[in-house]
């Protein structure tokens, strides 16, 4: 059963930093785009960043560009999301996840495999 788990989520005032992690069960990185989602209260699940398969190319959505950054390390089966500079419209559950088949796009509806999300809270 492919199982993903996220964690390091909390609440945080603008300005400040959190760094997310992720683990993978039953599912191996390597040779698979993976990437960071988040969903806010009544808000449709969107993309933070993900990588292309089987490298590093990495896609950031605009709202993030330039504060937040993904790692990962593919003999782990682990992944990251380092935050910078947090606002409050950052607000939100993130997730990460994985998909079946090559992704055209680092989208929520490309993606299949998902698990519990952490919660980050950024107070004004």
């Amino acid at each position: 059963e492919v199982q993903l788990q996220a964690s390091g989520g909390g609440l945080v005032q603008a300005g400040g930093s959190l760094r997310l992690s992720c683990v993978a069960y039953g599912l191996i990185w390597d040779g698979y785009a993976i990437g960071w989602f988040r969903q806010a209260p009544g808000k449709e699940r969107e993309a933070v960043a993900c990588f292309s398969t089987g490298d590093d190319s990495t896609y950031y959505a605009d709202s993030v560009k330039g504060r937040f950054t993904i790692a990962r390390d593919n003999a782990k089966n682990t992944m990251h999301l380092q935050m910078n500079s947090l606002e409050p419209e950052d607000t939100a559950v993130y997730y990460c996840s994985a998909p079946t088949t090559v992704p055209p796009t680092c989208q929520a509806y490309n993606y299949d495999y998902w698990g519990q999300g952490t919660l980050v809270t950024v107070s004004s």
